[in-house]
């Protein structure tokens, strides 16, 4: 296992740079009300890198799962949505073509580019026909100054630089908001639910640092062209 890995599976990144925060888990159900448009409610719903499980408590779905290297995911979780303490990389424990919402937040920037290759190609295999991925990512055009704060970026992501990314992926960029929200809770911007409510609504969001990208999943197969 990678020292990288380890950071994650033995609780050391979430101690140090992440530990559980109340005020973050109040602001979820509000930014789950707006992304709740994007999500079917009889659907099936998949999170990666779910973490403290902020996301898939408060989404409305007929299924929802999520995974995560860090094992404390389990007592993170709600009742009705499954945990699974599992690297994205792999996702062949799903069947093909059942998932209708794949979700990431805060996640492809961790990955080396050999591990979001693989993580995008299962998060294709394992949605439906037309099946949306849901990405909350740091846009490195607006937080390039707090980015490297968090030792474990790997990757750097712009607005532009990931929609290709994804396109070449087998994806058609459906809905791109580059400046989206702040980099953290930590950098600025709202921290009450009913303030996030409103700076949803704002068509200039000040502190902004985070991009919201939806990608579907585009129909027949894949081919990469190598030169």
């Amino acid at each position: 296992m990678s020292t990288l890995n380890k950071t994650y599976t033995e609780g050391a990144y979430f101690t140090a740079r992440l530990p559980y925060d109340s005020q973050r888990e109040r602001l979820w159900p509000v930014l789950c009300d707006y992304l709740q448009r994007d999500v079917p409610k009889q659907g099936s719903v998949l999170e990666l890198g779910g973490g403290y499980c902020y996301f898939i408590n408060h989404i409305q779905a007929a299924e929802r799962f999520v995974l995560d290297l860090y094992p404390e995911i389990r007592s993170y979780a709600a009742p009705g949505v499954t945990p699974l303490v599992q690297s994205c990389t792999d996702l062949t424990n799903f069947k093909r073509e059942s998932l209708d919402v794949v979700f990431a937040s805060n996640l492809f920037e961790h990955l080396t580019r050999e591990d979001l290759d693989q993580t995008l190609a299962g998060v294709r295999d394992v949605l439906r026909p037309g099946g949306k991925l849901l990405i909350i990512q740091p846009n490195f055009k607006y937080c390039y100054r707090e980015y490297f704060d968090d030792y474990t970026h790997l990757q750097i992501f712009t607005d532009t630089s990931l929609a290709d990314l994804l396109t070449v992926s087998g994806f058609q960029v459906e809905k791109m908001i580059p400046r989206f929200l702040p980099f953290s809770v930590k950098t600025g911007g709202p921290k009450w639910p009913s303030l996030l409510r409103l700076y949803l609504t704002l068509p200039w969001r000040p502190f902004a640092g985070q991009m919201y990208i939806v990608a579907k999943k585009c129909g027949g197969s894949l081919t990469l062209m190598v030169p």
